[in-house]
């Protein structure tokens, strides 16, 4: 009995499925009109998890719950937050774009901000 294959197809399925995905989600990211208000925590002398699908307008709020003073201090200039021990602040994006971000008390914590257009 002669067996039937066709991986090259059904790679090729899934791989147009994800394109897809992501230019919908690239889409609805760009198109949702109300900015959003994303958090990242500071713990343990490093960033959190930095968020995804930022738009340029939205909200990063910064929490510190370490026991020492932070920043997220944009490596572009266009925002440097500092934060005490126990502080939260907020910071809004203006412009797309990937920004590098680092506390410049302690230059070893870095993180990215990957801003999309309106």
């Amino acid at each position: 009995m002669k067996r039937f294959s066709d991986n090259g197809g059904f790679r090729r399925g899934l791989l147009a499925a994800a394109l897809a995905f992501g230019a919908l989600a690239a889409t609805e990211a760009s198109s949702r009109g109300t900015p959003q208000d994303h958090v990242v925590t500071i713990t343990s002398m490093s960033y959190g998890r930095m968020p995804t699908g930022l738009v340029a307008g939205d909200t990063v709020t910064w929490v510190n719950k370490d026991t020492v003073a932070h920043s997220a201090t944009a490596r572009d200039h266009s925002f440097d937050v500092r934060l005490n021990p126990g502080q939260t602040k907020k910071t809004v994006l203006q412009k797309p774009g990937t920004v590098l971000v680092y506390c410049i008390y302690h230059p070893m914590m870095r993180g990215q901000l990957v801003v999309a257009g309106k």
